[in-house]
């Protein structure tokens, strides 16, 4: 049965002024699966005031981790914002959510194809073993409207590294124009193929799986150029090649 439970910030990164991430404490927080969500809470008078957050932390770091942006005139994001070290929120166990590679079919290539706070269930999925012994090219792409809006670039370097021939990055801005990064929207660059040009690894049916996170409208309109590609929505009666998480 899902429950409350407390837990204390033990840190928190700026990566600009409006995204930032959170690390804390809760020693009951039961064990969960790489890319799945939690809700984070403030008590306040009412009650709890509370949002889903996917968990960019994996399950065997001691804390737990979330990325967030305050939106304006939202009913928790602000509060998220101010928050500092040792400060008490609320968190719900046990962490759901079915965007795991447990329901992902097997493949030769997995896309994990993100915007913005979305690309944090895939940080949680790359820190654990299993999508890189499943298989056989790791594809991340990652959009945001300018470049100090992709965070956790150290993380990415170290996969980079420590699976030089089996991983592809592939960062997107859509305000900005950057040496070594692609510029406009997932949809218009996977319709014209540069995504998979600067992968350089196929996107299809037979060779792909395709894992999409973060803004609705991306993924709406991504979904319509998938399937003209010949890939179909992943259900476990009717298995394809594309599964999803909307943001909000």
């Amino acid at each position: 049965m899902a429950q409350w439970l407390d837990a204390k910030v033990t840190k928190r990164i700026d990566w600009n002024d409006h995204l930032f991430s959170l690390r804390f404490q809760c020693a009951d927080f039961p064990d969960y699966t790489p890319g799945q969500f939690t809700k984070v809470g403030i008590e306040q008078d009412s009650g709890v005031v509370s949002r889903p957050y996917s968990l960019v932390s994996h399950p065997k770091d001691k804390e737990l981790e979330i990325m967030a942006v305050p939106v304006e005139d939202g009913v928790l994001s602000p509060k998220l914002h101010e928050l500092q070290e040792n400060d008490d929120l609320k968190v719900m166990a046990p962490a759901t959510g079915f965007l795991v590679l447990n329901e992902v079919p097997d493949s030769d290539n997995i896309w994990l194809i993100g915007t913005g706070t979305g690309i944090g269930p895939f940080l949680s999925i790359l820190a654990d073993s299993e999508i890189w012994l499943r298989y056989k090219n790791v594809i991340l792409v990652y959009a945001a409207r300018h470049q100090n809006d992709l965070a956790y670039s150290d993380f990415i370097q170290q996969c980079q590294s420590q699976y030089a021939s089996q991983f592809s990055y592939v960062p997107i801005v859509s305000r900005d124009k950057v040496d070594g990064m692609l510029h406009g929207r997932i949809p218009a660059l996977l319709q014209s193929g540069q995504i998979m040009q600067q992968a350089a690894q196929p996107l299809d049916a037979e060779q792909s799986q395709v894992m999409l996170c973060g803004n609705p409208q991306m993924i709406e309109d991504a979904m319509v150029v998938l399937k003209s590609m010949g890939l179909k929505k992943h259900l476990r009666r009717s298995p394809g090649q594309i599964s999803q998480e909307r943001y909000w």
